[in-house]
């Protein structure tokens, strides 16, 4: 359940029950990179992922824990710096708190920068007295010798503190205790209030009207200060969710705007702001000790490095190129492996079919059309993704991904677009359906609706074996020796080719039909961190390698069946597939493909592993799904065919630039809940690809035509 159904279902009773006996309601907060999800996942058992950089968190999650003889339902919330409604991550954290009423609220801290998380906390406190803090990553923190006095920290913000290693479970209980308490009201707190000097006066003045108007449901303080702050979506959710128009009120808008008056916005949120930020820098330094104060020269050192202009992107295209070497070339192996048992079990149910006296055709429905084509996907797929998804999840554990966006995020700023792109652009090189579901982490919707559009430009792992395949058959077949590296270098020129057709297409876009200005966020760099070896595999491959897996094999099945279906329903003397294929021989034609091509991609809509299988096929005029058994039997037949490297480079261009895949388009369509939009995101790369092939085809032929004829 996300958030905004919570928020909804608050005024219905019979849908969520909000502090009855038997449902009591924790809210979980922090900022991003504390190791909120990992103690949500730690205290509910639920495999929720967690990630080690910003943003991750953009719908909540639900889970349960008993302790005590108690039921509590923990809500993990979006990951944001404060509650001052400034994105779409801070009104949810904040709308949930205020208008859920939960009975605690748990804010996740970072051990290693509690001063500035504290920053939070205090926000936090002003909305409600039932608040406890976790101060997560205390390993981290003793590792990097620095000690927190958590009984004073205790004291001096009067709610209870925890410290805890969520990842290893240390402190747990301990936190489990201590949220029981405060849920139950078995411990007297007296919270830490803060002063706001020259606004203390307007606060006294409206406090009351405000309390007296809203029945004492919310803190008044915090109230008063959203409303000097001018901040007008407090009032919408004001309206919304406890139908009260505090403005209204003729005494409370007075005093409001009389001290607006004597005190400009900017000053406002200047006394505001530093007030917060002063207080946290004095409870911090009150509480926390440095033992080495260069704790982190290290990780500066490694910025410096990482994200310089000098050395970032390099060094992020080689970490880039070694990913896709190691994917490359330890895939061959056991994909032949996979290959050949997959297809010894379909000599098995061959023979099971003739022992039985199945009729043919079933045979080759369900044989040589569904299972030869899952065959195909899964000895495909499987072991470039299980190679592939650890190495990724490692650079994300180690906080690289952040530093990935923080190169680009200046490139993508000039496309008119938003700099956490980049860290979507990383998912969808797993699954385009992975990237599109992570660009919820943009808050601004224009941007993220480019984000949507443009993430089909990125070239995922279905369509890598294709890229592969005729980059080894047709580029670096005549170099022996150096043939994996050309073969990275050529995939690494495709993603930066993909990544530079993204920005340009984002700018269009929102020059076009998405008109804006890009928006300002803030990225934190997270500390470099240990990686967990054995929790990177157990979730690379359970959220990430099973996942898109098993979204594969689901599509891929139908797709067999149609290909069987076409290739064996003679009209005349040609199947519909050989029909099909020379009616689409003239437009193929345009854009240096052949009939045959472009008729496999339209029918690897499904799934894009199964476009050379299909044009194997078709040109073997066979009646199912084949597999020649080496890449120089593929590329014979393929130049049989006609194919030049001309050919070869339109193909793989337009693998790189058409529709998205079925399992992509859904996503999209869940995502933005609108069928225009999901056409839109079918039609921009569809058409980019089909502008790029024809250019691309028509210089060449041009060139050639002039060469022939001595103009060159």
């Amino acid at each position: 359940m996300n958030i905004s159904t919570w928020i909804k279902a608050l005024k219905d009773t019979s849908t969520i029950k909000i502090n009855s006996s038997d449902d009591l309601i924790i809210a979980l907060a922090g900022n991003p990179n504390t190791g909120k999800s990992t103690v949500f996942n730690s205290l509910t058992g639920l495999k929720q992922h967690t990630g080690n950089w910003p943003g991750k968190t953009v719908t909540t999650a639900l889970g349960e824990y008993t302790h005590k003889d108690k039921t509590f339902s923990l809500v993990d919330l979006p990951g944001t710096y404060s509650l001052l409604s400034n994105s779409v991550e801070e009104e949810i954290a904040r709308d949930f708190i205020c208008f859920s009423q939960p009975v605690a609220t748990v804010v996740v801290t970072d051990a290693i920068c509690l001063e500035r998380n504290l920053n939070l906390a205090l926000q936090i406190m002003e909305i409600t007295d039932k608040v406890v803090i976790c101060v997560n990553l205390m390993d981290e923190a003793k590792r990097k010798k620095i000690q927190i006095n958590l009984k004073e920290l205790s004291e001096i913000l009067g709610i209870p503190v925890v410290g805890t290693n969520a990842r290893d479970g240390e402190g747990l209980n301990e936190l489990k205790d201590a949220i029981y308490q405060v849920a139950t009201g078995e411990m007297n707190i007296n919270p830490f209030k803060l002063s706001y000097n020259a606004l203390e006066n307007t606060i006294a003045q409206v406090e009351p009207i405000i309390n007296e108007i809203l029945d004492g449901r919310i803190n008044g303080r915090w109230v008063a200060l959203r409303l000097l702050d001018s901040d007008e979506s407090i009032l919408n959710s004001l309206n919304s969710y406890m139908e009260a128009d505090l403005w209204q009120n003729y005494k409370l808008r007075k005093v409001i705007t009389e001290t607006k008056e004597l005190l400009n916005p900017n000053e406002i949120r200047d006394i505001i702001v530093s007030s917060i930020i002063q207080s946290a820098e004095s409870i911090g330094s009150k509480v926390v000790t440095f033992e080495n104060k260069e704790y982190n020269q290290l990780d500066r050192t490694l910025d410096n490095i990482l994200t310089s202009k000098t050395f970032g992107i390099p060094i992020m295209l080689a970490l880039l190129g070694v990913v896709f070497w190691l994917t490359i070339e330890g895939a061959n192996y056991p994909s032949q492996l996979l290959f050949t048992g997959l297809f010894w079990v379909e000599e098995r149910i061959t023979d099971f079919f003739i022992w039985a006296g199945l009729p043919e055709w079933l045979h080759g429905i369900l044989v040589l059309g569904a299972y030869r084509t899952l065959a195909w996907v899964v000895s495909v797929m499987l072991p470039p993704m299980a190679i592939f998804f650890p190495l990724f999840t490692l650079l994300e554990d180690l906080g690289y991904l952040p530093r990935v966006a923080f190169n680009l995020d200046n490139f993508f700023k000039k496309a008119c677009a938003h700099g956490k792109q980049a860290l979507t652009m990383c998912m969808a090189l797993g699954c385009n359906a992975a990237g599109v579901i992570a660009c919820r982490i943009i808050d601004s919707p224009r941007e993220r609706l480019i984000a949507i559009i443009t993430n089909n430009f990125t070239p995922c792992n279905g369509r890598f074996p294709t890229l592969i395949a005729l980059t080894t058959i047709f580029i670096s077949s005549s170099l022996d020796r150096f043939q994996s590296i050309i073969n990275v270098l050529t995939i690494l020129g495709t993603i930066t080719l993909s990544v530079i057709i993204t920005l340009i297409v984002s700018r269009i876009l929102s020059k076009t039909i998405l008109k804006g200005l890009p928006s300002s966020f803030t990225l934190e760099l997270p500390p470099y961190r240990k990686p967990h070896v054995g929790r990177i595999l157990i979730r690379s491959f359970l959220d990430r390698t099973f996942f898109v897996l098993t979204r594969a094999i689901i599509v891929a099945a139908p797709a067999g069946f149609l290909v069987w279906i076409m290739s064996n329903i003679i009209v005349g003397d040609m199947s519909l597939l050989h029909h099909s294929a020379r009616l689409l021989q003239p437009l193929a034609h345009l854009i240096g493909l052949d009939g045959y091509i472009l008729m496999a991609f339209i029918l690897g809509f499904p799934a894009n592993e199964i476009v050379i299988p299909i044009i194997i096929m078709s040109y073997l005029s066979e009646g199912a799904i084949l597999e020649l058994h080496s890449l120089r039997a593929l590329r014979d037949l393929l130049i049989a065919n006609g194919w030049t490297w001309l050919t070869a480079l339109c193909t793989m261009l337009f693998s790189l630039n058409h529709f998205p895949c079925g399992t992509t388009l859904l996503t999209i369509k869940n995502e933005t809940q609108s069928r225009k939009w999901t056409l839109i995101s079918f039609l921009v790369p569809t058409i980019t690809g089909f502008i790029i092939c024809f250019i691309t085809a028509q210089s060449v032929r041009i060139i050639n035509h002039l060469a022939s004829s001595n103009f060159l």
